[in-house]
């Protein structure tokens, strides 16, 4: 697991559990343990298995996981995903955290299979963008690739797009390719958001490797298509919904970028249920 999810654990369960539980030490002694279960309140697709397993045994290593299901399977609704079983102060201390987790994951891998369904057999790929969670990327971007699509460069860092701020700063468009391409890797790909057909032919004349076309009909993605007509590798972005996939996923779009993968994605419904006991161990 990667350092920087180890540090969000750390921070979700100091955020949450930083002053212990009292209403549980109240209530229950150090050595009363129930077991429990996490189900599915709806169908969907599960992600952040392992992180809610971490989770528990983070707050106490004698908190005994299963797995039920693998990140990306399909669960229906009903079903279990995960048993824990140990010490019951441990675990319902670990409870709201763990769940907090995999409903945000869950919620945007069912989003993102959603999407990914709605493009099959088109050829295009459903890409994600940096609007996610501060601090949360990695794991958003792994939940979007759990449910079926793929992901966007992680940071400004990756490679170069440039947008219309860059334009404006630099001047033109024309300048901004030029300065970026002399400063970029040989290997780099330059690519140029594009609003208007203007734009479209301006980044051709450039030499943009890939243009992305911004906040455009589908009528006017049309004709952008046929202006760049195998030229430069094509990316729509900007008001695609899950309705309108079919529209834009036409021939000559190699990629179609969904903010909503991870910025408008609801929490999956997931619950944790502790399961009957055979007697009672609360502090007497």
């Amino acid at each position: 697991m990667l350092p920087r999810i180890e540090q969000l654990i750390d921070l979700a369960l100091e955020e949450d559990v930083g002053q212990g539980d009292v209403t549980s030490r109240a209530i229950f002694s150090p050595a009363h343990r129930s077991g429990a279960i996490v189900t599915a309140g709806h169908d969907l697709v599960i992600c952040g298995l392992e992180i809610a397993r971490q989770v528990f045994v983070r707050v106490d290593p004698a908190l005994k996981v299963a797995l039920e299901a693998t990140d990306g399977d399909r669960v229906r609704k009903g079903a279990t995903v995960l048993r824990v079983g140990g010490p019951t102060i441990s675990l319902l201390a670990a409870e709201r955290t763990a769940l907090n987790f995999l409903q945000r994951l869950s919620g945007i891998s069912t989003q993102a299979r959603l999407f990914a369904d709605a493009a099959a057999g088109t050829g295009v790929r459903i890409v994600d963008t940096r609007k996610t969670t501060p601090g949360y990327r990695a794991l958003e971007k792994y939940a979007v690739r759990c449910g079926g699509c793929h992901n966007h460069r992680f940071s400004l860092g990756e490679h170069i797009l440039i947008k219309d701020n860059h334009i404006a700063a630099a001047g033109s468009l024309q300048k901004a390719v030029a300065l970026a391409r002399s400063a970029a890797p040989h290997t780099a790909k330059v690519e140029v958001e594009a609003k208007t057909p203007s734009e479209v032919r301006a980044a051709l004349r450039a030499g943009a490797e890939v243009i992305l076309l911004d906040n455009m009909t589908p009528a006017q993605v049309r004709v952008a298509v046929a202006t760049i007509a195998g030229q430069a590798l094509v990316e729509v972005s900007g008001g695609v919904r899950l309705g309108s996939i079919a529209e834009y996923a036409i021939p000559g779009v190699d990629v179609i970028s969904v903010g909503a993968l991870t910025h408008s994605a609801a929490a999956a419904d997931l619950s944790l249920t502790l399961l009957p006991r055979r007697r009672a161990a609360a502090r007497r």
